[in-house]
């Protein structure tokens, strides 16, 4: 019975990597398509080649140790983490669905500590007690801080791009920056699969210790890097055109020279945050580095009925997201 929970635990694992592909592909792929340097296909093409491509490149996932910790290990067992991956993948659904681009990463931490939270109730404990506050915190931190890091390097990034260039020919500096995209979006897709992979080899860790394969503190079996990488790269591959519109055109208008710098603030936020360990939202980090490429211009050329909306679907995804894992768990407590 355990074999054959733990062997459907990893597969739901891998499945959630496959959803974080489709819905996450637009935030590294979503102003290359605005800008038409790319077409959709070679766009997600490109993406999911950088997002495997970081398999080979990070090796100390720092951040997959850091999610593994979110939950005590005392009140980890695999229906809380089959409850934890059922509510992120039903999240992702709801939320691409509805070309929402919330946080695949939030959605996973979100349900991987309501199950933990639920389980610590049904045992007695405060709910609280489940958690490792250092780390949850730390998260919810940079729910407001990876958006605003991206806004500033973005805007920073763009002024002295148009200082340099501003005795270039307007024609001449829009063929170069096309070219430039083609390396902040590979960048950018680099660092987007080397943070969200290791979320999911985090939950894969911690269901071989809570199914006894392995004993915590052993090294991470290779097939979990392998497999994540994998898993996200297919995802990738097939899409999430419904929020590439929402990141591409309906925040601000984009040119290649603005797709850049958004690419380029992105990608190094995220290279910061995982030489530190901090599992933060690609979609978040995009997003903020999108809104100060449109400050550069004005403060009205960002559309902001979008991105209140978009910052009320970041505030609800764990909240929500932990009371979905709370349910599945209940029912998989009665269902024995």
């Amino acid at each position: 019975m355990v074999t054959s929970l733990l062997v459907v635990i990893v597969l739901l694992a891998l499945v959630f990597d496959y959803t974080n592909g489709f819905h996450d592909a637009a935030n590294s792929i979503a102003t290359i398509v605005s800008t038409k340097v790319l077409t959709p296909f070679q766009a997600v093409l490109l993406a999911a080649v950088f997002n495997f491509a970081a398999y080979f490149f990070i090796k100390d996932h720092k951040v997959a140790n850091t999610v593994s910790k979110i939950v005590l290990e005392h009140y980890v067992t695999l229906h809380v983490i089959l409850a934890g991956l059922v509510a992120a993948i039903s999240w992702n659904l709801i939320t691409w669905w509805f070309g929402i681009p919330s946080s695949s990463s939030h959605t996973l931490i979100g349900g991987f500590a309501g199950a933990g939270m639920t389980n610590a109730i049904y045992m007695g404990a405060n709910a609280l007690h489940a958690i490792e506050m250092q780390y949850v915190l730390k998260i919810i931190a940079y729910i407001v801080l990876a958006p605003f890091i991206g806004l500033l390097i973005a805007y920073v990034v763009t002024i002295l791009i148009l200082n340099i260039c501003k005795r270039a020919k307007p024609a001449t500096a829009e063929r170069w920056f096309k070219r430039l995209q083609l390396i902040s979006a590979a960048a950018l897709s680099f660092a987007h699969g080397g943070n969200d992979a290791q979320k999911v080899m985090g939950i894969l860790y911690v269901t071989l210790i809570a199914g006894k394969v392995i004993h915590a503190g052993a090294a991470m079996p290779e097939w979990i890097p392998l497999a994540c990488y994998t898993a996200i790269a297919a995802g990738t591959m097939s899409g999430g055109w419904k929020i590439v519109k929402t990141m591409g055109s309906k925040i601000t208008k984009v040119t290649p020279l603005e797709g850049v710098s958004a690419e380029t603030a992105g990608a190094i936020t995220l290279f910061i945050t995982e030489r530190f360990g901090i599992p933060v939202s690609t979609t978040h980090t995009i997003t903020g580095s999108i809104i100060g490429v449109g400050l550069t211009k004005r403060v009205s050329a960002v559309r902001w009925g979008v991105t209140i909306n978009l910052i009320w679907a970041w505030i609800i995804t764990i909240p929500i997201s932990a009371l979905i894992a709370a349910g599945v768990f209940a029912l998989l407590k009665v269902l024995g």
